[in-house]
C-alpha cells in the first residue's frame, strides 16, 4: 500500500453499518436502473465494501463495480437511514487507488491530469489554445459532419463531449475586485474553478455581473486554485487536501460574507472540506469556518432580496437538476425560484429531472458507453417537455446536455441559471439604462 495512503481514508465501519440493505436506493441508482445488477447498486456496492473491509482482496471485479458508480448521490436522497454513500464510494476509490494503482501509463496520465494540469493556469491556457485552434480552424466541424467519428468508436463519442474554449480566458480576472453596482450590501469571494476559466469564461463573467447587480463587491482571491472535486472522486485525497488547504488559506486571509461557486460539483466538495481535513489539526477548524461560508450562486441569490430590474426573456425552458447540487447540497428550490423571477420565461418540469445525465466529472470519458446511454434517456425526458432550452447549474452537466441536444435532441440550447439572469439584467439596462 502506498506510503501516502491514510487508514482513515478507507470506508469506515461506522459508516458501513448505517446501511440496513432495505433496497429503497435501487430505483434512485442510474447504473442499477440501466443494468439491473445488484452489484451495481448502492446496496450491492456497500456489501462489497464490507467484504473488503473484513479482509477480502481488492479484485478487478470489485474495482469495476466501484468505478462504474457515478457518485451522483441519488441514493442518499432516497435512503431513510442517512447513509453517506458519497463518502463511502470516495473512500473505496481512495483504497483502490492505493492498492491497485494500475499500469505505468495510467498512473502517468492520471498524475499529469490531476497534478500539474488542473492546478496550472499556464498549462490550462495552452490546452485551451489548442482546443480553440481545433474549433476555429473548422477542423471540429469537418470531423463532426464527415462521419469520421464513427470509425473511432468510444474515442469518437468522447470527442462529442470535448469542452469548448472561450477566449479570452477568465484567468486574467483572478486577483481582481469588482465593485457592487449601487448600494453595497455584501462582500463575497468567487471561486472560479480550473477548467471553467477556459471553457466557461463567459459563464464566470456572467456570474460576476449578476452578483454586482445584486449589491455585491466580488473578490476573486489571487491564490485560489482547483477545488479538488475531481481528485476526491478519483480517490486522490492527498492531492485534494493540498488544494483544499490552499483555498482555505486564500479565503480566510480576508473577510467575506460568503464564498460563491457557480458549479454544483465543485460546491459539493467545497462544502465538505471539513471532512476532507478533519484529521489535520492545523486546518480542521479553518476548514469548518470555510465550509460555513460556501454558497452555490443559486443558493446565495435566492437568500437575498433579488434585484427586480429584470427584462422579459420570452423562452420555454426545462430545468435539469445537477446531481451534486440537488443530492449533495440539497439545493433544489432555489434555482427554480430564481428562474420564476425572470419575466417571460415558461418553465416546464421534465420527468426525473434529478436523475443523472451521465456527466459525473470525467465519468463520461472513462465510462462513455454507460454515460451516453443515460444521456439518451435524459434527452427523452427533455424532449417530452417541448422546451427550447435546457437550464442547469453545473458546467459538467452543460457539456453533457449540449452533446445530448446535438445527438438525441432537437438542438436545444443549454444555459446556466445565472446566464439567463444576466441576459435579463443586460436587456433591462439596454432598454432602460443603468438607473
Amino acid at each position: 500500500m502506498g506510503d501516502s495512503f491514510l487508514e482513515f481514508d478507507k470506508p469506515q465501519q461506522a459508516d458501513l453499518d448505517k446501511c440496513v440493505h432495505c433496497g429503497l436506493c435501487l430505483n434512485a441508482c442510474p447504473t442499477y436502473r440501466e443494468l439491473g445488477l445488484e452489484m451495481d447498486s448502492p446496496r450491492g456496492r456497500i456489501y462489497q465494501m464490507v467484504q473488503v473491509h473484513n479482509g477480502a482482496p481488492v479484485t478487478p471485479s470489485y474495482q469495476e463495480h466501484i468505478d462504474l458508480c457515478l457518485a451522483c448521490r441519488g441514493c442518499e436522497t432516497a435512503c431513510p437511514s442517512g447513509v453517506q454513500y458519497g463518502k463511502l464510494v470516495e473512500a473505496a476509490r481512495a483504497h483502490i487507488a492505493a492498492t491497485a494503482p494500475g499500469s505505468f501509463l495510467a498512473r502517468a496520465v492520471r498524475g499529469f491530469v490531476f497534478g500539474p494540469l488542473l492546478r496550472s493556469p499556464v498549462l490550462l491556457r495552452i490546452a485551451g489554445a489548442l482546443i480553440y485552434l481545433y474549433e476555429a480552424s473548422g477542423m471540429q466541424k469537418l470531423v463532426r459532419t464527415s462521419g469520421l467519428l464513427k470509425l473511432f468508436g468510444d474515442l469518437g463519442r468522447i470527442e462529442q463531449l470535448a469542452p469548448p474554449a472561450e477566449p479570452p480566458f477568465f484567468f486574467s480576472q483572478i486577483g481582481k475586485t469588482f465593485p457592487a453596482e449601487g448600494e453595497r450590501r455584501h462582500r463575497v469571494a468567487f471561486l472560479a474553478g480550473c477548467i471553467a476559466n477556459v471553457s466557461f469564461a463567459r459563464l464566470n463573467e456572467a456570474t460576476v455581473r449578476v452578483l454586482q447587480r445584486n449589491g455585491c463587491d466580488v473578490v476573486l482571491p489571487a491564490d485560489q486554485t482547483c477545488c479538488g472535486a475531481l481528485h476526491v472522486h478519483a480517490g486522490m485525497r492527498e492531492e485534494a487536501r493540498r488544494l483544499a488547504r490552499r483555498n482555505v488559506d486564500a479565503i480566510l486571509a480576508d473577510q467575506f460574507d460568503a464564498v460563491i461557486t457557480n458549479a454544483g460539483g465543485c460546491g459539493s466538495t467545497l462544502k465538505e472540506y471539513d471532512e476532507l481535513l478533519e484529521h489535520d489539526p492545523q486546518y480542521k477548524e479553518k476548514a469548518a469556518r470555510f465550509k460555513s461560508l460556501v454558497r452555490d450562486v443559486n443558493e446565495f441569490l435566492a437568500s437575498i432580496e433579488l434585484n427586480p430590474k429584470l427584462a422579459p426573456v420570452e423562452r420555454t425552458i426545462t430545468y435539469q437538476d445537477s446531481c451534486h447540487l440537488a443530492h449533495g447540497q440539497k439545493v433544489r428550490k432555489q434555482p427554480r425560484h430564481l428562474l420564476r423571477q425572470i419575466p417571460g420565461l415558461t418553465l416546464k418540469e421534465m420527468p426525473l429531472s434529478d436523475l443523472c445525465c451521465g456527466s459525473a466529472g470525467i465519468y463520461n470519458v472513462l465510462h462513455n458507453e454507460m454515460a451516453m446511454s443515460l444521456l439518451e434517456k435524459k434527452m427523452g425526458y427533455v424532449n417530452s417537455t417541448g422546451a427550447e432550452m435546457i437550464v442547469t447549474a453545473n458546467p459538467g452537466c452543460m457539456l453533457q446536455l449540449s452533446a445530448g441536444a446535438r445527438i438525441h435532441g432537437r438542438n436545444q440550447s443549454v444555459a446556466h441559471v445565472v446566464e439567463l439572469l444576466d441576459e435579463s439584467y443586460r436587456e433591462y439596462e439596454r432598454v432602460n439604462g443603468r438607473n
